[in-house]
């Protein structure tokens, strides 16, 4: 959520960040516009509020006076002016409520702002390559997408999956299940032994306010899944981001505990709302699925080098994986709501002859703080501060899958196993068909 101080102080940059955003001149100057309304009617009404409060103060202290000099009429009058006060006070309270409502509720719907040097442009097509890593081989013409290499394996069956949940889901078997699950078993223990993030198993389902605390809610309800709980409701994770993040909400962390790294191995659930017809053969888009997620919780000062390094970390997976890739910095139309930057890493699909994001990295500033009212100590213990909080992939379990697969396929139909997931695999160097 962006500071409301912020906006008043600097209405014109605000429309200038949401045009980028893709908001036409016209929707983003109403926007602000109508935001100072609401800031100005409320900031009024407190000031009335608080005159009414330090006039009923005052006339408490009178009637005390009238009444030690024996002046009762005046005593009487004034207590018929306190009650006056006491109920407008009330009625005051309710409205102020309402005000601050209306206010954060327009606040919450706000896209963060982005930094100066992320690209200005509409949408994916406007990104900009930031580096590539490895080299794309020549495509022989026996090369097959994933999903066909799974099928005819006998390991990946979304035909019995359709009858179990409908579609988006997949049900994977022997040796394709084990490498999904040595997959994620090795960039756990990559990011904790070797990048310094500690292992958490948080709770699959949470709160709405955990999830608009991460921005979730309101504006993507239609993304989530949700559970009835009691008399409410629980949603369903689309993202260990949410929970990772959401463990310093409503809280001071002393600045010498920063920065916080946190990574969770974890099912994910999306509805994939707005997706139809998109990527609906195979895995790439389930409405299940695992995924490794880097969270970094630092100081104001610190959050752009941990962007930067927490990117190097999810690339260094598929270095490790020997997957081609690149790495494209999202321009202002693509990047998502909450973030300020954000870096993409593409892996190499030689079945679709096309790189596909498997990892998504994004710097939020202070914006997930303010919904989430997480702070931390000054280095002089004096003040606090709202932190600065990180999200990535590291990575995508399941895309991961699809890229060994496809990039590690033979043309007898058998997959080549990656020396680094081997150990987890007891050794096997080769998934074929039984």
């Amino acid at each position: 959520m962006l500071d409301i101080k912020w906006i008043r102080d600097n209405p014109k940059a605000l429309v200038e960040a949401l045009v980028k955003r893709s908001w036409s001149a016209d929707e983003a100057q109403s926007t602000v516009d109508d935001l100072i309304a609401r800031d100005e009617a409320r900031r009024e009404h407190v000031t009335e509020l608080q005159t009414k409060q330090e006039r009923r103060n005052a006339a408490s202290k009178e009637i005390g006076n009238a009444m030690r000099s024996g002046d009762a009429a005046l005593a009487e009058k004034l207590k018929g002016e306190v009650g006056e006060i006491k109920t407008f006070i009330q009625n005051g309270e309710a409205r102020e409520r309402e005000l601050d409502k209306a206010l954060n509720d327009a606040l919450a719907v706000l896209p963060n702002v982005p930094l100066d040097d992320v690209p200005v442009g509409k949408d994916e097509h406007d990104n900009v390559v930031k580096h590539i890593v490895g080299t794309v081989p020549t495509r022989p013409n026996w090369v097959k997408e994933h999903f066909e290499i799974g099928e005819a394996l006998g390991m990946m069956d979304f035909e019995r999956a359709a009858k179990l949940s409908g579609s988006r889901f997949t049900v994977l078997r022997s040796g394709l299940a084990r490498m999904e699950r040595a997959i994620g078993q090795f960039m756990l223990d990559l990011h904790t032994t070797e990048h310094g993030y500690e292992e958490v198993i948080p709770p699959l389902m949470v709160r709405d306010e955990v999830l608009f605390g991460t921005n979730q809610l309101p504006k993507f309800e239609e993304d989530l899944f949700f559970v009835q709980h009691g008399e409410g409701r629980l949603g369903l994770i689309p993202t260990a981001e949410v929970p990772l993040t959401n463990l310093v909400r409503e809280e001071i962390t002393a600045h010498e505990k920063l920065p916080l790294r946190l990574t969770a191995l974890t099912p994910c659930f999306r509805s994939e709302a707005g997706s139809s017809g998109r990527d609906t053969r195979g895995m790439l888009r389930q409405h299940q699925f695992y995924k490794v997620e880097l969270v970094s919780i630092t100081d104001q000062e610190s959050s752009l080098a941990e962007h930067e390094r927490m990117t190097q970390c999810a690339e260094e997976v598929l270095k490790r994986l020997e997957l081609p890739f690149r790495t494209m910095v999202l321009c202002t139309g693509d990047m998502g709501f909450g973030a300020r930057k954000t870096y993409d890493i593409e892996v190499w699909l030689p079945g679709q002859n096309a790189y596909r994001e498997i990892s998504s990295c994004s710097v939020c500033g202070d914006f997930q703080a303010r919904r989430m009212d997480a702070r931390y100590k000054d280095r002089d213990g004096k003040g606090n501060r709202f932190v600065h909080t990180l999200n990535g992939s590291g990575t995508a379990v399941g895309r991961a899958l699809i890229a060994v697969i496809e990039n590690y396929q033979n043309e007898d139909g058998s997959v080549t196993i990656p020396e680094v997931l081997r150990s987890y695999m007891g050794g096997l160097a080769k998934i074929e068909a039984k």
